[in-house]
This record gives structure tokens, sequence and C-alpha cells, in this order.
């Protein structure tokens, strides 16, 4: 990925038109409001990863309802959250959260740290998370790159489709040089460029016509070349492991009691892939083996 030069588009001059657009068009979401405090900042962190926002809002809020402050999710065994978790996909999230609370309990009185690197030491949360929850929740200045916000500057700072498959150092870098000095403009900016990559430079079918730098985005400005790089894989999960494991966990969501080994088998016909994706979800924390072929969400 080239760097943007200071004769091409300086960081100035995108902050004010993205910032202004943000002010204009940004969806009323419930963690982006003052009483989501940053708990409810970092759960909805923990939830959008992968997960398109319509899926996130009920889940959310009924978590906060239930939990609305870590101590009151360290409470609770890890496998009520990936109980609350439902359908919401990459359930180890759930087990991630859980101890990201039970850590926040124990190490800083139950409230969400707000030093970077404080963050960054809790269990389940990379550079990511940590530099959202820092600027969402904070206000500091930190570089945010989600897969919105690099498609984003991709395009408008690099003249390219589609940022690599994973994220760069030059990535990084051209981050960092877009951010605004102050604190409380560069956190303004990490949340409209995210809102712009998921309203407008979508993946597919983005709206060139309705974003706030289309005059100065070079993909745009060069005709908008098609992607160069590796082709993109689209996901599926009809028929993969991820299905089958869906289905063995919504059956022990909705169990009150340890589930025999017969209610599981009857999810999936296919029983290697069966018990390779019950092994996985064992081996991943999620599922807890009992004696007599019966199986639970872990207490523990």
């Amino acid at each position: 990925m080239t760097a943007m030069t200071s004769t091409h588009m300086p960081p100035t001059s995108l902050h004010t038109p993205v910032i202004g657009w943000f002010e204009q068009h940004a969806r009323d979401l419930p963690w982006r409001r003052p009483e989501a405090g940053a708990w409810g900042v970092m759960v909805s962190e923990f939830m959008l990863q992968q997960t398109p926002v319509s899926r996130v809002l009920p889940v959310y809020e009924q978590w906060l309802a239930r939990w609305p402050r870590p101590a009151d999710l360290a409470a609770e065994a890890p496998g009520e959250a990936v109980r609350a978790w439902g359908r919401l996909g990459y359930p180890r999230r759930a087990l991630r959260l859980h101890g990201a609370a039970q850590a926040i309990t124990e190490r800083h009185g139950g409230d969400v740290p707000s030093e970077h690197n404080q963050l960054l030491a809790l269990p389940g949360i990379g550079e990511y998370t940590a530099a959202a929850v820092a600027s969402f929740a904070y206000g500091q200045r930190h570089a945010v790159l989600d897969t919105n916000v690099r498609r984003v500057f991709a395009r408008a700072a690099s003249g390219i489709q589609y940022p690599p498959n994973a994220t760069t150092a030059a990535e990084r870098k051209l981050a960092r040089t877009l951010l605004p000095e102050e604190d409380e403009r560069a956190a303004r900016w990490a949340a409209a460029t995210m809102e712009l990559g998921a309203l407008v430079c979508t993946a597919r079918n983005e709206d060139c016509s309705k974003c706030p730098i289309s005059s100065q985005c070079a993909w745009l400005l060069a005709g908008k070349p098609p992607h160069q790089g590796p082709a993109r894989r689209g996901q599926t999960y009809a028929g993969t492991d991820r299905q089958v494991r869906g289905r063995l966990l919504a059956v022990l969501r909705e169990a009150v009691n340890p589930v025999p080994q017969a209610a599981l088998d009857a999810v999936w016909d296919e029983p290697v892939q069966r018990a390779r994706a019950l092994d996985g979800l064992v081996s991943d924390g999620l599922v807890e083996p009992l004696p007599d072929g019966l199986y639970r969400l872990p207490l523990t």
C-alpha cells in the first residue's frame, strides 16, 4: 500500500468533510450514546466483530440489561455468556468477553480501564479493540482500523479498491498519518471513517455520489481500477463445521439440564463431522463434557 504524499490530499482536507458528514448521517446506535459508558462500548466491539449491526442490536440490549457492569457478568458462569450470545456466531467471543469482565473486576475494581496498555493487557482484547474502546469510550487519539476504515483509506488515500486481507504495517502508518492531532477530533474521525465505510464506501455497490470526499478519492480519480490482489473469497456457512457447531450449541443453549449424546447426534447426520465439531467445542472451552455421555455449557 503506497503512503499518501503531502501534495496529494493533505490529511486536514479530509477531516472536516468526513466529520461533518458523520454529524449529519451517523446512525443512532445505543453504544454511541453517553449512557452506554465504556462497558457498553466494549460489549459492542466484541459483538460487532464479523457480525452486522442488525443482528447485534437485540442481543446487545438484552446483554446490557442483564449485565450492566463487568462485575455482573464476571459473577456468572461462562456458559451463561455463551447462552446469552445466542446466534451471533463465533461464540468464543462470548468466552473472551466473560474473561475480560473477570479481569476488569479483579484488576480494575470493576471499571473498564482507560489506558490503552491496560486495555490491551485484558484477555481476549487485541490492538483493534483496545484502540476502539480508548477512542470511542474515552475520546483518546488512536488509529482504529476495522474493515470499513481500512477500505476507506485504501480507496481514498491509496487508490486501490480493497485493502490487503490482513492489516499491514503500511496501513497502520497511513492511519497514523491521517489521524487528527487533537484527541477529541481524532476520536470523532475514527467513528466517522468507520461509519463512512459502513454506509457509503461499502465493499460492494459503493455510492460515491454520497461520499463527502469523492473529489479527493484517489481510487475514484483513477477511474476505479479493479482489485488486483488475491481473489476475495466469500465466506461459506452451509455444510461447514461452523454450521454443525452452531447447531450443537443451539441444543445446549436451550437446555436447562445436561444434554445426552443422543440429543446432539440428532442435529447432524454425518457422524465424523459431528464428532469433529463437538470435539472442537470442547477444546475451545465452549462445551463441558460430563460423565455418562452428558454435555453442558461451561460452569467454570
